[in-house]
């Protein structure tokens, strides 16, 4: 026996569009109390949905552990210590994201930021003259790298990643005099070329990320050597560079930046807050919405107030001030986070991070998606080498390798990015970043050696992988995805 459907609804007249909204998407603008809301939250959480918060709990155990151990810890020189030191790994983190969101690997992120550290250092140091610097065969051999970039780039049509390779030919030919901006414009055109060249290998040619980024992790440390040497060492002789990771805006600087970032934060989720409760859309409470925005704007408040103090141990020198790396990280965040979560291309990356064949059948091209996200890990990464460079005040045939990869592959993993593709955020990064520098600092103010760092930092990232395997799991029994 069959069933009659049910006959639609219809509207009655004179009914408002709100009413209409409510008899046909009623799932949509029911509306929650605070209690409800945070009924929801916990059962998000039994359902697996963590996110950040097992690394941002971790890292308030970390604070509290090293707090109660060091006295030095929670000192204004070494929170801003804490910065700078870990914003390098961080940044390269916020770019392998992407990738990690399609559920590929790019193991060549480091030593490709050593190798855009190198170019850009050699050119300061010979005054644009790279013939002279890298020597005949290897200038010409990058010029056709940069050529070949191109090509693929337009080969996938990704037209617009074909721009920067042919800027930073133009420059090595042109041979234009060095100059602090030219070489971060041509820090982040290599990035973006060697971007081209991994995501062509990967998407076009069909090579498993793995490979490719491996053989590449191998060749581009090659390539470091070749530009600068074995032995060699490129000086950061530019105080615009040497500050980008060392120096600090001024008080009033540091304030402004607190109006444009909290303040900006407050108008962004408020507007669009209330815009939905207009549109008689689904919100959470506006009482919950005004506290996470009080607290967030409270503490961006304080940590401003107490950055403006001077830290310095002699009297003789003043230090204070938010360190640049700051609003260098907060401008990646703010458009990394637009991108994924405000626009088509976003959506498309989390498509095609979910289910690859679906993506395609709905007419998503799945090879530009997955070439492009290669080309901005790479060009991020770049943007990670200057402040690395920055910090360390020069540039040596190691740049890019050791710990660097791990460390941002951790950072974006212990921020709560999964390994299996689909879900992820870009502060994600930022949050696992500042665990794994919180790690290392707190380890090594303690005294500990090397090896326990390495030792507790790999811990903690297997832990984080078996959160996220384990939240997986949670999710698929409760038939979440």
């Amino acid at each position: 026996m069959t069933e009659t459907p049910a006959e639609p609804k219809s509207a009655t007249p004179g009914s408002t569009q709100g009413t209409t909204a409510v008899a046909d998407f009623g799932i949509d603008t029911a509306q929650r109390g605070v209690r409800q809301a945070v009924g929801d939250y916990f059962a998000r959480l039994s359902g697996g949905q963590l996110g950040a918060l097992p690394a941002l709990g971790g890292l308030v155990v970390l604070f509290t552990v090293f707090t109660v151990l060091s006295p030095q810890f929670l000192t204004l020189g070494n929170i801003a210590n804490l910065l700078t030191q870990g914003a390098g790994i961080t940044v390269i983190g916020m770019g392998l994201v992407y990738v990690l969101l399609l559920g590929e690997i790019d193991l060549s992120a480091g030593t490709a930021s050593g190798v855009t550290a190198a170019v850009w250092a050699l050119h300061l140091k010979v005054d644009g003259n790279l013939l002279g610097g890298m020597g005949s065969w290897v200038f010409y051999l990058t010029l056709v790298a940069m050529a070949l970039s191109a090509v693929m780039a337009v080969l996938t049509k990704l037209h617009v990643a074909a721009i920067p390779p042919v800027l930073a030919l133009v420059i090595m030919l042109i041979g234009l005099p060095a100059n602090p901006w030219l070489e971060m414009l041509l820090a982040l055109c290599i990035g973006t070329a060697i971007g081209c060249l991994t995501g062509f290998l990967v998407a076009k040619v069909g090579i498993p990320s793995f490979v490719v980024t491996l053989a590449l992790f191998l060749a581009w440390q090659g390539v470091v050597l070749l530009y600068i040497g074995e032995g060699g060492t490129l000086a950061v002789n530019d105080e615009v560079l040497f500050n980008v990771a060392n120096g600090n805006l001024s008080p009033l600087g540091s304030w402004v930046l607190f109006l444009l970032a909290a303040g900006g934060y407050a108008a962004v989720v408020l507007s669009r807050h209330f815009g939905r409760l207009k549109r008689g859309l689904v919100v959470q409470p506006t009482v919950l919405v005004g506290i996470k925005v009080g607290v967030i704007v409270v503490l961006a408040a304080a940590a401003t107030y107490a950055l403006n103090l001077n830290r310095s141990p002699n009297e003789a020198v003043v230090i204070q001030g938010m360190p640049y790396v700051v609003p260098i990280v907060l401008g990646l965040l703010v458009l990394g986070s637009f991108v994924l979560d405000r626009t088509r291309y976003g959506r498309h990356v989390y498509a095609v991070g979910g289910n690859a064949e679906a993506a395609r059948r709905a007419g998503i091209d799945v090879t530009k998606v997955r070439m492009s996200v290669f080309v901005i890990c790479s060009t991020v990464a770049a943007i990670g080498a200057i402040i690395l460079s920055s910090k360390v005040g020069s540039v040596d045939p190691q740049a890019g390798g050791g710990n660097t990869l791990l460390f941002a592959v951790g950072a974006a993993v212990i921020g709560g990015t999964s390994l299996f593709g689909g879900k992820g955020r870009v502060r994600d990064a930022i949050v696992g970043g500042a665990v794994i520098a919180t790690i290392e600092n707190g380890l090594r103010l303690l005294g500990e050696p090397a090896a326990v760092v390495s030792i507790v930092t790999g811990l903690v990232l297997l832990l984080a992988a078996s959160v996220d395997a384990l939240s997986r799991r949670r999710s698929a029994a409760a038939g979440v995805r």
